[in-house]
């Protein structure tokens, strides 16, 4: 099947003609005449109806033959097919994509982490997108280096190495393949670029609207770690560490340009598509509020708290490692508890930054640092330590690999079998951590009780009303948990 046989051509050409912001990311315009394949919010003049061919994916566009458009530049898209939900092998595929799985890795390599065979892949990455794993991967290669280049000012060298390709050889041929010029012609100068190389690295990063900053920022900062992680009523602060290098991420809402802002200060070279794929995550910014509503909206229950939460976003984690460590300290303790909890963990045996603002004065303990440290007199029982030291043993030694598994029930079921770690710990890391948004602990004494009208229901009652929510039962535990009846008590979210 054709990528454009996908998509209800007439359907896309009326969105393109409104410029209707509603349906940015959900499908490119291939513009016969010029070569050229722009978003549904291009400012530029709408071609005739007979010279656009209309594609799910940037992928799809750049396979036959077209080059992203320099105005509307797609590489700034919201990341949020309408399938994301319903197509779970998709979506982890592409979170593992984002991680570089296909940088050097084989996509025989990808389907086997992910349970299915390559041919089944290819068939539903086709399917949905129009496109192979290997042209997507390609293609959002391509789209990460374009926007390191625009809003920049790294050597091309490093552009690059951020980007995933295995050299700068590679890197320039694709860029002149796509865009008929050098690198050094497609860098404009910018505030970024004009401060210097040794400038941050500032990065927008796009989202589907509406969306809640103020509630995602009030749930993070309520959990922020202390020394790790900082929250005010504009930004969100931590400090990383990834791919070898440290520093410091900014991030700020630029709702009239519906993004975020991200400033990173980084010490050697920064990882920045692995750094723009965990905060998309953390973020939820692949989030398609207009699914979710359709499907939790009518519901008699989710409906009115879904009315009072418009722009609902799951809060993540930059770090899944961090937040399940979080999540055993939250076991059986208030949210306030965990936090003191965390503070006091990160200042026994995490390591301290060199450049401490703003609070942030230390990077969370690795795998390995936190299976060596000493967590005695931090307030710490002594199950709650075997618990942790085994978590810390498990991932430092990669038997218990945080990362988008097989299926939900394949994560939650790795994870059950570490000691301390029940099934309402791995559902909570499996939804925060791992971006399962079907994930959803039945067991859980808040959500039964709001679920119950304030009367605790049994877990397989809650289950069989659970099932109207699927793929999006996430949501629905987050509305419950945030939007509670006011004589309901709400769980102990870690």
């Amino acid at each position: 099947m054709a990528p454009q046989d996908l998509l209800d051509q007439d359907l896309c050409y009326r969105a393109l003609s409104g410029r209707d912001a509603r349906f940015d990311g959900r499908f490119f315009t291939c513009v016969k005449t010029t070569g050229i394949y722009c978003r549904p919010i291009c400012p530029a003049r709408t071609p005739k109806r007979e010279n656009c061919v209309f594609v799910p994916s940037a992928a799809a566009a750049e396979a036959l033959g077209y080059r992203s458009c320099l105005r509307c530049r797609p590489e700034t898209a919201p990341d949020t097919p309408a399938w994301a939900g319903t197509e779970a092998s998709v979506a982890r595929a592409l979170r593992l994509i984002d991680e570089g799985a296909l940088d050097e890795g084989s996509v025989e390599q990808l389907a086997t982490r992910l349970g299915v065979g390559v041919r089944q892949l290819h068939r539903v990455f086709v399917r949905h997108l129009g496109a192979s794993p290997h042209e997507v991967a390609s293609s959002r290669r391509l789209l990460a280096a374009k926007q390191l280049i625009t809003e920049t000012s790294l050597p091309f060298s490093e552009v690059a190495s951020a980007a995933g390709f295995q050299s700068l050889r590679r890197f320039n041929d694709a860029v002149r393949k796509a865009y008929g010029r050098s690198p050094s012609a497609l860098r404009r100068p910018t505030k970024s670029t004009e401060a210097g190389a040794s400038a941050a690295i500032l990065l927008r990063l796009g989202y589907r609207p509406p969306f809640d900053w103020e509630r995602v920022l009030a749930y993070l900062g309520g959990r922020a770690i202390p020394g790790v992680e900082g929250v005010t009523a504009e930004t969100y602060r931590r400090t990383y560490r990834l791919g070898g290098g440290t520093g410091l991420i900014e991030v700020s809402h630029q709702p009239e340009q519906r993004s975020l802002s991200v400033r990173i200060d980084g010490a050697g070279t920064a990882p920045v598509r692995q750094i723009v794929a965990r905060l998309r995550r953390l973020f939820d910014l692949n989030a398609d509020p207009a699914a979710i509503g359709l499907a939790l909206g009518g519901d008699p229950i989710l409906g009115p708290r879904l009315a009072r939460a418009q722009g609902l976003r799951i809060p993540g984690t930059f770090e899944p490692f961090e937040l399940a460590v979080r999540a055993v300290l939250g076991q059986q303790v208030s949210v306030k508890g965990a936090t003191t909890l965390a503070g006091r963990l990160v200042q026994r045996s995490g390591k301290p930054v060199g450049d401490a603002r703003d609070g942030l004065t230390h990077l969370f303990p690795t795998p390995e640092e936190l299976a060596q440290a000493d967590l005695s007199g931090l307030g710490l029982t002594g199950g709650r330590i075997h618990a942790l030291k085994s978590l810390a043993a498990a991932c430092a030694s990669g038997a218990c690999e945080l990362k988008p598994g097989q299926s939900l029930e394949d994560s939650v079921a790795r994870l059950v079998t570490l000691p301390g770690i029940g099934e309402w710990t791995a559902h909570y890391v499996a939804l925060r951590a791992l971006g399962e948004p079907d994930a959803f602990p039945t067991a859980d004494l808040g959500l039964r009780k709001v679920a119950g009208g304030g009367v605790a229901i049994e877990p397989r009652v809650l289950e069989r009303m659970a099932e109207a929510w699927r793929p999006w039962r996430g949501y629905a535990a987050l509305l419950l948990w945030t939007e509670p009846m006011l004589d309901a008590v709400p769980s102990v979210a870690a």
